[in-house]
């Protein structure tokens, strides 16, 4: 496997976008706008590095504004395609083997949008670059397999698991409220949901499967 390279990518989708998102733009991280989100950029004041999608979501004039304001522009038909936007771009960022990706706009109103974006941590974990899906409210990642997730409380209060396989096995919590040790979560169990670090960091450890760890604040 090609190894990742040092720079990361920062997608931006047309979900729910507001200032949350703004600290991350400024990492000086290469950005690709996906259909309205390359729009929103191009509004807040950053350049698209790339701009792509069927663009379905804004008017014409809109379009000529993305295309004129980003660096580079790709387009496609709105019926004959068999990725959503955000998807394509997600394709492309992993095409580049960035060091990392985070998925800005990926959540919203849709919910079929929202979670077939998070199913897209799988493809980034299988091509073993970190990635995130970060909201006003979340932060959403993946670990896949025999692995440690070391995390920092700040501004989310709650932590929660949620299987992504089906079952994922060899649970343990470091630094919690509620501990686990060589635990077992099954898709459709409650355990994992709103859990609390007491210091500064905990850790999450998986041996098996497919866990989403969502850390989130009200």
């Amino acid at each position: 496997m090609t190894q990742p390279s040092s720079s990361s990518i920062i997608i931006v989708s047309g979900g729910s976008l507001g200032d949350y998102a703004l600290p991350y733009l400024e990492s000086g991280a290469r950005l690709i706008g996906a259909d309205r989100g390359a729009l929103w950029l191009i509004r807040q004041g950053f350049v698209p590095d790339l701009a792509l999608g069927d663009f379905d979501s804004v008017t014409e004039e809109e379009r000529k504004e993305i295309r004129r304001f980003s660096r580079a522009y790709a387009d496609c038909d709105p019926i004959r395609k068999d990725l959503t936007d955000t998807e394509w771009a997600f394709a492309q960022a992993l095409s580049e083997r960035p060091s990392s990706i985070v998925l800005l706009g990926a959540t919203g109103t849709r919910f079929d949008h929202t979670f077939a974006n998070i199913q897209l941590l799988k493809k980034a974990a299988d091509a073993g670059i970190p990635c995130r899906v970060i909201d006003a409210n979340n932060e959403i990642s993946l670990l896949s397999g025999d692995q440690s997730l070391p995390l920092r409380r700040g501004v989310y209060e709650q932590v929660s698991l949620l299987p992504l396989s089906g079952i994922a096995r060899g649970i343990t919590l470091e630094g919690f409220l509620y501990p686990l040790s060589d635990a077992v979560l099954e898709t459709g169990q409650s355990l994992g949901i709103s859990n609390v670090i007491l210091g500064e960091t905990a850790v999450v450890h998986l041996k098996e499967g497919l866990l989403l760890v969502v850390q989130s604040k009200d």
